[in-house]
């Protein structure tokens, strides 16, 4: 039984690389994504906007609270993730590299999906 696994992409807050940096990248992340899809492992993956878009919301007894931005300050923020399925956390963590290889220098965190 496979057992899905959430391939989390950290990025630093600011800009996104020049289109001669970020467009080789991208060809390579979506070369990776189709062998992914080819071998059975890709759910899905998506980006996500910057954290400046990010709406908290925290109930605090009868009221909930929203505030504008990031749940957390930081200098680097999850611009985006991978959800796959594999056999084992070998496997995810086979898949978890080679996407950190097509992002680097960007950390991949890999963490099986609860249900």
């Amino acid at each position: 039984m496979t057992q899905k696994y959430l391939l989390s992409i950290y990025q630093p807050d600011g800009d996104a690389p020049p289109p001669e940096v970020l467009g080789p990248i991208m060809a390579n992340l979506e070369a990776l994504n189709e062998e992914m899809r080819a071998k059975g492992a890709w759910v899905f993956a998506v980006g996500l906007h910057p954290p400046s878009t990010a709406t908290v919301l925290e109930a605090k007894g009868d009221d909930v609270l929203m505030t504008d931005g990031p749940f957390t300050e930081g200098k680097e923020h999850i611009g985006g993730f991978t959800v796959i399925q594999a056999e084992d956390l070998d496997e995810a963590l086979e898949w978890g590299r080679r996407l950190a290889g097509v992002l680097s220098p960007l950390p991949i965190e890999v963490r099986p999906i609860a249900g």
